[in-house]
C-alpha cells in the first residue's frame, strides 16, 4: 500500500479542523474524570465528617455555606461547576448511546447534535440552579433579605 506524502504519518490537533464534535468529544472526558474526582473527593469529605460528628460535620458545611445556611461562593462554584459537568456528560452520553445504534454520524446531524449537548447542558443547569436559588431570589427582590 503506498502512502501519500504529502500527509503526516502522525497527524495531531494542529492538522485538524477544530469542531463542535471534537469540543463534545474532549469535555466528555474532562467531564466524566471531574465527576469522578471532585465528585468523589466532596462526597467522600461529606461522609468523612458525617461520621466524624456534629464538630467536622458543621466545619465542613462551613466551607460551602454562610452561618444561615445559604449556599457561598465556593460551594456555589462548587455545586455550578458539577452540576454543569453532570448535564455535558449525561448529554453527551446520550449522543453517544444514539452514535452507537449507527444514527447521527453524517456531518451536519453530529455537528448540530454537538452544539445541542453543549447549548442544552449550559440551559439545563441555568433551570436547575434557577429553580434551587427562585425562594432566594424572590426573598431579595421583595427586600426581606
Amino acid at each position: 500500500m503506498s502512502r501519500n506524502q504529502s500527509r503526516p504519518l502522525s497527524p495531531h490537533l494542529m492538522h485538524w479542523k477544530w469542531g463542535p464534535h471534537m469540543l463534545v468529544s474532549i469535555l466528555h472526558r474532562i467531564t466524566g474524570v471531574g465527576l469522578a474526582i471532585v465528585g468523589g473527593l466532596l462526597f467522600a469529605g461529606w461522609l468523612l465528617a458525617a461520621a466524624s460528628g456534629e464538630a467536622s460535620y458543621a466545619g465542613f458545611m462551613d466551607l460551602l455555606t454562610v452561618e444561615s445556611g445559604a449556599i457561598n461562593i465556593v460551594g456555589a462554584i462548587f455545586g455550578i461547576g458539577l452540576t454543569w459537568a453532570f448535564f455535558t456528560h449525561l448529554f453527551n452520553g446520550l449522543r453517544h448511546f444514539v452514535l452507537d445504534t449507527g444514527a447521527g454520524y453524517e456531518l451536519r446531524t453530529n455537528r448540530r447534535w454537538s452544539i445541542t449537548v453543549v447549548a442544552g447542558a449550559i440551559v439545563a443547569t441555568l433551570l436547575l440552579w434557577g429553580w434551587l436559588l427562585w425562594p432566594a431570589l424572590v426573598m431579595l427582590s421583595a427586600g426581606e433579605g
